[in-house]
C-alpha cells in the first residue's frame, strides 16, 4: 500500500511538471516529501539503495501523470488558448502572497532584497521578451529538451518556482505535451530526464547551501522571474511561436478568461495555504 501511495503522490507531482503556475516543489512540500527528497540529492551516496526503492515509485507515477495529463491539457490550449492562459496566470498570481511571506521566513527584507527582487525582475522580462528575436523560437530538440528537464528539475529543487512559465516563452512547451501525449520516450522523455537528472545532481547540493544560507536572496529572485514571466504568458509576442493570440477573441472568450483567472487565484492560494500547512 505505501508503494502505491507513492505511486499517486507521484502522479500528483506531475501536476507541477506540465502546468504553469503550479510548482513541483510545492505539491512534493504538501505530500510530504520534498525535504527527504532533497536531502538524498544533495547527499546522494547516502542511504542511496533505500532513497532510490522510496523514491522509484514517485518517479513510475510522475511518468505516469505527465502522459494520461498531458492529452487534455493540449486540447484546451490549442481551442481555448486566452481562457486557459489567463486560468494559468491567475494561479501563478495566487502563489505570489505565500512567495513574499517566505522570502522573509528566515530573515527580515531589507533594501537589498528589494533592488534584488526589481532588479531580476526587470533583466528577467528584458531578456525573456526579446530572447525570441535574437535568437528566434527553440527548435524542439533533443538538445533544447535537455534544457526542458533541468527547468523541470529547478521547479522541483525551488517550491515556488513553476518551469512550465518559462517553457512557454521559449515555445517549448507545446512539443513537450505532444511528446508526452505521445510517450515518445527516445526524443522527449529521455532528454527531459537526462536534463533534470543532470540539474538535480548539479544544483540540489548548491540549492540547499542557498536556502540554508541566503534563503531572502533566492525567493527575492524567485518572485522576480515569477512576476516578470507571468506578464510575458498574457503579452502577445510576434516571434514567439506559443505566444499568446487575441486575434478573434470574443466577448465571451474574455468573460470566461476573467472568471478562469478568478477561479486560477483561488486555486493558487489554496495551494499555497496547504503548502503551509504540511510544510
Amino acid at each position: 500500500m505505501s508503494w502505491f501511495i507513492r505511486l499517486i503522490k507521484g502522479v500528483v507531482i506531475a501536476l507541477g511538471f506540465i502546468l504553469p503556475g503550479v510548482s513541483g516543489g510545492v505539491l512534493a512540500a504538501i505530500l510530504g516529501i520534498y525535504e527527504r527528497m532533497l536531502a538524498f540529492l544533495a547527499h546522494i551516496r547516502k542511504d542511496f539503495k533505500e532513497n532510490f526503492l522510496y523514491f522509484l515509485p514517485v518517479g513510475i507515477g510522475g511518468i505516469l501523470g505527465i502522459g494520461l495529463l498531458s492529452r487534455p491539457l493540449e486540447f484546451l490550449l490549442e481551442h481555448y488558448q486566452v481562457i486557459v492562459l489567463w486560468g494559468f496566470a491567475g494561479a501563478i498570481i495566487g502563489t505570489l502572497p505565500a512567495l513574499w511571506a517566505e522570502s522573509e521566513a528566515q530573515t527580515k527584507r531589507d533594501k537589498l532584497d528589494i533592488v534584488w527582487l526589481c532588479g531580476t525582475f526587470v533583466v528577467s522580462l528584458i531578456i525573456l521578451y526579446t530572447m525570441p528575436y535574437i535568437f528566434g523560437t527553440l527548435p524542439a530538440n533533443f538538445a533544447t529538451f535537455i534544457l526542458a528537464g533541468a527547468l523541470i528539475a529547478l521547479g522541483v529543487l525551488v517550491p515556488g518556482l513553476s518551469p512550465s512559465n518559462l517553457l512557454l516563452i521559449l515555445g517549448l512547451y507545446s512539443p513537450m505535451l505532444a511528446g508526452f501525449k505521445n510517450f515518445d520516450l527516445v526524443n522527449v522523455f529521455l532528454p527531459i530526464a537526462i536534463g533534470g537528472v543532470l540539474a538535480m545532481l548539479l544544483f540540489a547540493k548548491g540549492m540547499a547551501y542557498l536556502l540554508e544560507n541566503h534563503h531572502s536572496r533566492v525567493f527575492h529572485f524567485i518572485l522576480g522571474i515569477v512576476c516578470a514571466s507571468t506578464i510575458l504568458i498574457l503579452v502577445p509576442n510576434g516571434e514567439a511561436a506559443e505566444s499568446i493570440s487575441y486575434a478573434g477573441t470574443s466577448v465571451l472568450t474574455l468573460v470566461l478568461a476573467v472568471i478562469f483567472t478568478g477561479l486560477g487565484l483561488l486555486l493558487g492560494l489554496w495551494m499555497s495555504r496547504l503548502e503551509e500547512k504540511y510544510k
